[in-house]
């Protein structure tokens, strides 16, 4: 079984930021940090509204680190400018609602694949590998191949907040979900709502190729420092990968 690579969401070392203005914390320095401790990957969302991370924070991101840059972003035509601008690694199409205080639920690529498809095609001729974040469904995986996304993230919020027998069948989804995009040639990642507690059964998913962890990992960084929050995460999904 392959490695699972882990990527590493600055955007909430930019809330606190956001949170009483200035410079500090600086995101770009916890992309550093993050990447000193074994992350795979830095992800960052650019919201329409600027909520965490900035513009300014992108750019200077690309100029600082060599390692894959994974831009979430909603399918607007200021987005795409920015990132045929900036040219990350890999772009992650999400929806975007202002009212949310975060990403509710996967994108309906199935309904939008007259627009997806340009709007993809745009991104992939300038080199940028792109992925659909969508909640773990095979109509989606479908669409997302119908479009030429070559990568879907699986939404995992409904697995990280179920409780009960909740739990085993949102993770029956996610198994379901990631054989069907082995099946249709996607490439598979998963993310949102993952802690320590939960992470391992997701991790052990054999036809996942990436987590991508952020909130949790801020959040741990209160208690511990985000190195050692990051080796922990990096560990359990290790340990999940050998089982």
């Amino acid at each position: 079984m392959s490695n699972l690579r882990l990527g590493v969401n600055i955007d909430h070392v930019a809330t606190v930021r956001n949170a009483r203005g200035g410079d500090h914390p600086d995101p770009v320095r916890a992309a550093l940090a993050a990447l000193e401790a074994g992350a795979d990957g830095i992800t960052l969302h650019l919201r329409e509204d600027r909520r965490h991370i900035r513009d300014d924070d992108l750019k200077r991101l690309a100029v600082a680190i060599d390692a894959p840059i994974n831009l979430e972003m909603a399918v607007t035509d200021e987005m795409l400018a920015i990132a045929l601008s900036v040219r990350p690694h890999a772009v992650c199409l999400v929806p975007e609602r202002r009212q949310e205080v975060t990403t509710e639920g996967g994108l309906d690529a199935d309904a939008m694949i007259g627009r997806l498809a340009p709007f993809c095609a745009k991104l992939a001729a300038a080199g940028i590998r792109v992925s659909l974040f969508i909640d773990p469904e095979e109509r989606q995986i479908e669409a997302a191949k119908a479009v030429g996304a070559p990568v879907v993230e699986l939404h995992t919020g409904a697995y990280g907040h179920a409780t009960g027998d909740a739990v085993a069948t949102e993770l029956r989804r996610l198994q379901r979900a990631a054989k069907a995009a082995a099946a249709n040639n996607v490439e598979c990642h998963a993310g949102h709502g993952l802690t320590f507690e939960n992470v391992s059964a997701v991790a052990a998913i054999p036809d996942l190729a990436e987590l991508n962890i952020g909130h949790f990992l801020v959040g741990e960084a209160i208690f511990t420092g985000l190195g050692p929050a990051i080796r922990r995460m990096k560990e359990l999904m290790a340990i999940a990968r050998r089982r």
